[in-house]
Protein backbone atom coordinates (compact mmCIF):
# COMPACT_ATOMS: atom_id res chain seq x y z
CA UNK A 1 0.00 0.00 0.00
CA UNK A 2 1.34 3.19 -1.25
CA UNK A 3 2.18 6.13 2.03
CA UNK A 4 0.10 8.48 1.31
CA UNK A 5 1.87 12.17 1.01
CA UNK A 6 2.10 14.15 4.53
CA UNK A 7 0.54 17.47 4.83
CA UNK A 8 -0.53 19.73 7.56
CA UNK A 9 -3.58 22.49 7.86
CA UNK A 10 -4.07 24.95 10.18
CA UNK A 11 -7.62 26.41 10.06
CA UNK A 12 -10.18 27.96 12.70
CA UNK A 13 -12.22 31.23 13.09
CA UNK A 14 -11.22 34.85 10.85
CA UNK A 15 -8.79 36.55 13.59
CA UNK A 16 -7.98 33.52 15.59
CA UNK A 17 -4.19 33.83 14.66
CA UNK A 18 -4.14 31.17 12.29
CA UNK A 19 -1.63 32.58 9.59
CA UNK A 20 0.57 33.68 12.46
CA UNK A 21 0.56 29.71 13.36
CA UNK A 22 1.02 28.81 9.88
CA UNK A 23 4.29 31.38 9.53
CA UNK A 24 5.66 30.33 12.13
CA UNK A 25 5.45 26.42 11.99
CA UNK A 26 6.95 27.24 8.54
CA UNK A 27 10.59 28.14 10.15
CA UNK A 28 10.23 25.04 12.53
CA UNK A 29 9.41 22.63 10.37
CA UNK A 30 10.54 23.32 7.07
CA UNK A 31 6.89 23.95 5.67
CA UNK A 32 5.52 26.24 2.83
CA UNK A 33 2.11 28.15 3.50
CA UNK A 34 -0.42 26.91 0.53
CA UNK A 35 -3.73 29.60 1.31
CA UNK A 36 -6.85 28.06 1.60
CA UNK A 37 -8.69 30.90 1.49
CA UNK A 38 -11.55 31.98 -1.34
CA UNK A 39 -10.83 35.29 -1.40
CA UNK A 40 -7.10 35.89 -0.90
CA UNK A 41 -7.03 34.33 -5.02
CA UNK A 42 -7.78 37.15 -6.30
CA UNK A 43 -5.31 40.40 -6.95
CA UNK A 44 -6.26 43.54 -5.29
CA UNK A 45 -8.08 42.41 -2.86
CA UNK A 46 -6.01 42.19 0.16
CA UNK A 47 -7.19 43.99 3.26
CA UNK A 48 -9.98 43.00 3.07
CA UNK A 49 -8.53 39.20 2.55
CA UNK A 50 -6.35 39.86 5.41
CA UNK A 51 -3.27 38.84 3.08
CA UNK A 52 0.30 38.25 4.71
CA UNK A 53 2.22 42.00 3.74
CA UNK A 54 5.46 42.72 1.84
CA UNK A 55 7.81 41.97 4.65
CA UNK A 56 6.15 38.23 5.46
CA UNK A 57 6.33 37.01 1.88
CA UNK A 58 9.72 38.11 2.00
CA UNK A 59 10.35 35.75 4.87
CA UNK A 60 7.44 33.07 4.39
CA UNK A 61 6.81 31.10 0.90
CA UNK A 62 3.45 31.24 0.62
CA UNK A 63 1.20 30.11 -2.69
CA UNK A 64 -2.33 30.63 -3.98
CA UNK A 65 -2.01 34.71 -3.45
CA UNK A 66 -3.18 36.46 -6.53
CA UNK A 67 -3.55 33.96 -8.83
CA UNK A 68 -6.71 35.58 -10.72
CA UNK A 69 -8.06 38.77 -11.73
CA UNK A 70 -10.82 40.27 -9.12
CA UNK A 71 -13.19 40.52 -12.18
CA UNK A 72 -12.81 36.04 -13.06
CA UNK A 73 -14.66 34.08 -11.09
CA UNK A 74 -11.74 31.64 -9.88
CA UNK A 75 -14.06 28.37 -8.79
CA UNK A 76 -13.24 25.83 -6.53
CA UNK A 77 -12.44 23.59 -9.35
CA UNK A 78 -9.87 25.79 -10.92
CA UNK A 79 -8.45 26.19 -7.23
CA UNK A 80 -8.02 22.58 -6.33
CA UNK A 81 -6.37 22.55 -8.88
CA UNK A 82 -3.67 24.59 -8.25
CA UNK A 83 -3.50 23.60 -4.85
CA UNK A 84 -2.73 20.07 -6.18
CA UNK A 85 -0.30 21.39 -8.17
CA UNK A 86 1.31 23.93 -4.99
CA UNK A 87 1.38 20.97 -3.16
CA UNK A 88 2.87 18.60 -5.41
CA UNK A 89 5.72 21.12 -6.09
CA UNK A 90 6.55 21.54 -2.31
CA UNK A 91 6.56 17.76 -1.78
CA UNK A 92 8.69 16.95 -4.38
CA UNK A 93 11.28 19.99 -3.07
CA UNK A 94 10.88 17.46 0.49
CA UNK A 95 9.10 20.38 2.49
CA UNK A 96 5.97 20.70 3.89
CA UNK A 97 2.93 21.63 2.56
CA UNK A 98 0.62 23.80 5.11
CA UNK A 99 -2.90 24.53 3.88
CA UNK A 100 -4.11 27.49 6.01
CA UNK A 101 -7.26 29.41 5.96
CA UNK A 102 -11.18 29.50 7.29
CA UNK A 103 -12.72 28.45 3.81
CA UNK A 104 -13.58 25.09 5.11
CA UNK A 105 -15.37 23.71 1.90
CA UNK A 106 -12.33 24.07 0.05
CA UNK A 107 -10.04 22.25 2.50
CA UNK A 108 -12.41 19.53 2.90
CA UNK A 109 -12.61 19.18 -0.87
CA UNK A 110 -8.97 18.98 -1.53
CA UNK A 111 -8.48 16.21 1.29
CA UNK A 112 -10.94 14.23 0.08
CA UNK A 113 -11.08 14.79 -3.95
CA UNK A 114 -13.51 17.13 -5.65
CA UNK A 115 -17.09 16.47 -4.20
CA UNK A 116 -19.00 14.18 -6.89
CA UNK A 117 -22.17 16.17 -8.36
CA UNK A 118 -24.22 15.37 -11.61
CA UNK A 119 -23.84 17.00 -14.85
CA UNK A 120 -25.38 20.20 -15.63
CA UNK A 121 -28.47 21.03 -18.09
CA UNK A 122 -27.41 23.95 -19.85
CA UNK A 123 -31.02 25.02 -21.00
CA UNK A 124 -32.52 24.73 -17.90
CA UNK A 125 -29.65 27.06 -16.62
CA UNK A 126 -30.28 29.49 -19.31
CA UNK A 127 -33.66 29.66 -18.17
CA UNK A 128 -32.81 30.34 -14.41
CA UNK A 129 -30.50 33.17 -15.62
CA UNK A 130 -33.02 35.07 -17.88
CA UNK A 131 -35.76 34.42 -14.52
CA UNK A 132 -33.22 36.21 -12.46
CA UNK A 133 -32.70 39.23 -15.05
CA UNK A 134 -36.46 39.47 -14.68
CA UNK A 135 -37.41 38.69 -10.87
CA UNK A 136 -33.99 39.46 -9.89
CA UNK A 137 -31.42 37.15 -7.76
CA UNK A 138 -33.43 37.40 -4.50
CA UNK A 139 -36.25 35.80 -6.30
CA UNK A 140 -34.09 32.58 -7.59
CA UNK A 141 -32.86 32.08 -4.32
CA UNK A 142 -35.70 31.71 -2.44
CA UNK A 143 -36.65 28.95 -4.60
CA UNK A 144 -33.28 27.53 -3.32
CA UNK A 145 -34.03 27.94 -0.34
CA UNK A 146 -37.22 26.23 -0.73
CA UNK A 147 -36.08 23.43 -1.26
CA UNK A 148 -32.65 23.24 -0.17
CA UNK A 149 -32.22 25.28 2.74
CA UNK A 150 -28.66 24.89 3.57
CA UNK A 151 -27.12 24.99 0.34
CA UNK A 152 -29.28 28.71 0.49
CA UNK A 153 -27.80 29.94 3.18
CA UNK A 154 -24.33 28.86 2.52
CA UNK A 155 -24.33 31.41 -0.64
CA UNK A 156 -24.98 34.79 -1.22
CA UNK A 157 -28.51 35.58 -3.42
CA UNK A 158 -25.39 37.77 -5.14
CA UNK A 159 -23.47 34.95 -6.15
CA UNK A 160 -26.07 33.92 -8.66
CA UNK A 161 -23.48 31.48 -10.74
CA UNK A 162 -23.56 29.19 -7.43
CA UNK A 163 -27.46 29.63 -6.58
CA UNK A 164 -28.13 28.89 -10.01
CA UNK A 165 -26.31 25.85 -10.24
CA UNK A 166 -27.69 24.30 -6.74
CA UNK A 167 -31.03 24.78 -7.99
CA UNK A 168 -29.78 23.23 -11.41
CA UNK A 169 -28.61 19.72 -9.24
CA UNK A 170 -32.05 19.66 -7.55
CA UNK A 171 -34.49 20.19 -10.33
CA UNK A 172 -32.44 17.49 -12.52
CA UNK A 173 -31.48 14.86 -9.93
CA UNK A 174 -34.23 15.41 -7.70
CA UNK A 175 -31.42 15.36 -4.46
CA UNK A 176 -30.30 18.35 -3.47
CA UNK A 177 -26.98 20.02 -4.09
CA UNK A 178 -25.97 19.54 0.07
CA UNK A 179 -26.47 15.97 -0.17
CA UNK A 180 -24.70 15.59 -2.72
CA UNK A 181 -22.28 16.88 -0.57
CA UNK A 182 -22.86 14.83 2.46
CA UNK A 183 -22.03 12.07 -0.16
CA UNK A 184 -19.07 13.04 -0.93
CA UNK A 185 -17.89 13.32 2.31
CA UNK A 186 -17.34 9.73 2.92
CA UNK A 187 -14.83 9.69 0.35
CA UNK A 188 -11.32 8.41 2.36
CA UNK A 189 -8.60 10.97 2.84
CA UNK A 190 -6.12 11.36 0.17
CA UNK A 191 -3.15 12.56 2.61
CA UNK A 192 -1.69 11.63 5.74
CA UNK A 193 -3.50 15.43 6.92
CA UNK A 194 -2.92 17.03 10.38
CA UNK A 195 -5.22 19.52 10.57
CA UNK A 196 -4.98 21.79 13.68
CA UNK A 197 -7.96 23.66 14.58
CA UNK A 198 -7.61 26.78 16.63
CA UNK A 199 -10.16 27.46 18.67
CA UNK A 200 -11.63 29.42 21.89
CA UNK A 201 -13.02 28.88 24.98
CA UNK A 202 -14.25 32.49 25.95
CA UNK A 203 -15.91 33.10 22.79
CA UNK A 204 -15.71 36.93 23.61
CA UNK A 205 -12.07 36.99 23.33
CA UNK A 206 -12.13 36.18 19.77
CA UNK A 207 -15.30 38.77 19.24
CA UNK A 208 -12.43 41.61 20.60
CA UNK A 209 -10.15 40.32 18.29
CA UNK A 210 -12.28 40.44 15.66
CA UNK A 211 -13.07 44.23 16.50
CA UNK A 212 -9.75 45.39 16.39
CA UNK A 213 -8.80 43.39 13.29
CA UNK A 214 -11.81 45.06 11.80
CA UNK A 215 -10.36 48.50 13.38
CA UNK A 216 -6.70 47.65 12.11
CA UNK A 217 -8.30 46.87 8.50
CA UNK A 218 -9.74 50.46 8.62
CA UNK A 219 -6.60 52.22 9.51
CA UNK A 220 -4.56 50.35 6.82
CA UNK A 221 -6.76 51.45 3.97
CA UNK A 222 -9.73 49.16 3.59
CA UNK A 223 -12.35 52.07 2.30
CA UNK A 224 -9.43 53.24 -0.20
CA UNK A 225 -9.30 49.34 -1.41
CA UNK A 226 -13.10 48.85 -1.60
CA UNK A 227 -13.26 52.36 -3.40
CA UNK A 228 -10.78 51.52 -5.77
CA UNK A 229 -12.06 47.75 -6.98
CA UNK A 230 -15.72 49.67 -6.99
CA UNK A 231 -14.58 52.04 -9.53
CA UNK A 232 -12.79 49.32 -11.51
CA UNK A 233 -15.99 47.66 -12.03
CA UNK A 234 -15.17 44.49 -9.63
CA UNK A 235 -18.57 44.29 -7.64
CA UNK A 236 -20.87 44.30 -10.68
CA UNK A 237 -18.51 41.69 -12.85
CA UNK A 238 -17.93 39.17 -10.09
CA UNK A 239 -20.67 38.40 -7.27
CA UNK A 240 -18.65 36.32 -5.83
CA UNK A 241 -15.86 39.76 -4.56
CA UNK A 242 -19.80 41.86 -4.18
CA UNK A 243 -20.28 38.97 -1.33
CA UNK A 244 -16.98 39.21 0.15
CA UNK A 245 -16.79 40.32 4.15
CA UNK A 246 -14.88 43.54 4.45
CA UNK A 247 -15.99 44.83 0.83
CA UNK A 248 -19.80 44.83 0.92
CA UNK A 249 -20.40 45.97 4.70
CA UNK A 250 -18.57 49.01 3.26
CA UNK A 251 -20.16 49.78 -0.32
CA UNK A 252 -23.56 51.27 1.02
CA UNK A 253 -21.08 53.96 2.75
CA UNK A 254 -19.09 54.15 -0.66
CA UNK A 255 -22.37 54.76 -2.18
CA UNK A 256 -23.74 57.58 0.50
CA UNK A 257 -26.93 54.88 1.60
CA UNK A 258 -25.27 55.05 5.23
CA UNK A 259 -22.78 56.50 7.66
CA UNK A 260 -19.15 55.31 7.82
CA UNK A 261 -19.82 54.09 11.63
CA UNK A 262 -23.49 52.31 10.43
CA UNK A 263 -21.64 50.55 7.91
CA UNK A 264 -18.25 49.70 10.52
CA UNK A 265 -20.96 48.33 12.66
CA UNK A 266 -21.98 46.20 10.04
CA UNK A 267 -19.21 45.02 8.88
CA UNK A 268 -18.11 43.87 12.82
CA UNK A 269 -21.41 42.33 13.30
CA UNK A 270 -20.95 40.19 9.90
CA UNK A 271 -17.49 39.37 10.87
CA UNK A 272 -18.63 37.98 14.01
CA UNK A 273 -21.47 35.73 12.60
CA UNK A 274 -19.15 34.43 10.04
CA UNK A 275 -16.93 33.43 12.67
CA UNK A 276 -19.88 31.58 13.95
CA UNK A 277 -20.14 29.87 11.22
CA UNK A 278 -16.71 28.52 10.96
CA UNK A 279 -16.66 27.37 14.76
CA UNK A 280 -19.64 25.48 13.47
CA UNK A 281 -18.36 24.21 10.36
CA UNK A 282 -14.86 22.94 11.83
CA UNK A 283 -16.06 22.02 15.16
CA UNK A 284 -18.30 19.20 13.31
CA UNK A 285 -15.30 18.04 11.63
CA UNK A 286 -13.91 14.60 12.95
CA UNK A 287 -10.85 14.89 11.16
CA UNK A 288 -9.82 18.27 13.12
CA UNK A 289 -6.93 18.47 16.72
CA UNK A 290 -8.22 21.48 18.28
CA UNK A 291 -5.85 23.53 19.73
CA UNK A 292 -6.71 26.27 22.71
CA UNK A 293 -5.57 30.04 21.78
CA UNK A 294 -7.20 31.04 25.07
CA UNK A 295 -6.99 30.24 29.09
CA UNK A 296 -8.84 31.44 31.76
CA UNK A 297 -10.03 34.28 29.35
CA UNK A 298 -6.78 35.10 28.33
CA UNK A 299 -5.09 34.60 24.93
CA UNK A 300 -2.08 31.85 25.70
CA UNK A 301 1.18 32.38 24.88
CA UNK A 302 2.37 32.26 21.22
CA UNK A 303 5.10 30.47 21.53
CA UNK A 304 3.50 27.65 24.00
CA UNK A 305 0.91 27.54 21.37
CA UNK A 306 3.65 26.95 18.74
CA UNK A 307 5.21 24.38 20.78
CA UNK A 308 1.90 22.43 20.90
CA UNK A 309 1.28 22.48 17.46
CA UNK A 310 4.47 21.15 16.58
CA UNK A 311 4.22 18.47 19.46
CA UNK A 312 1.08 16.92 18.07
CA UNK A 313 2.87 17.12 14.60
CA UNK A 314 5.86 15.22 15.16
CA UNK A 315 4.23 12.82 17.35
CA UNK A 316 2.46 12.07 14.25
CA UNK A 317 5.34 11.84 12.12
Amino acid sequence: MLKKPRILAIVGPTASGKSALAEALCGRLGGEVVSCDSMQVYRGMDIGTAKPDAVTLREVPYHLLDVADPTEDFSMVAYLEAAERAVADILRRGKLPILCGGTGLYLDAFLRGMPESPGGDAALREALVMRADREGNEAIHAELAAVDPESAAATHPSNLRRVIRALEIYLTTGVTKSEWDRRSRTQPMRYDATVLYLCFEDRELLYRRIERRVEQMLKDGLIEETRALLEQGVFEALGTAAAAIGYKELLPYLKGECTLDEAVACLKQATRRYAKRQITWFSAKPYVTPILADRAGEARNFEEIVNNAVDIVTARA
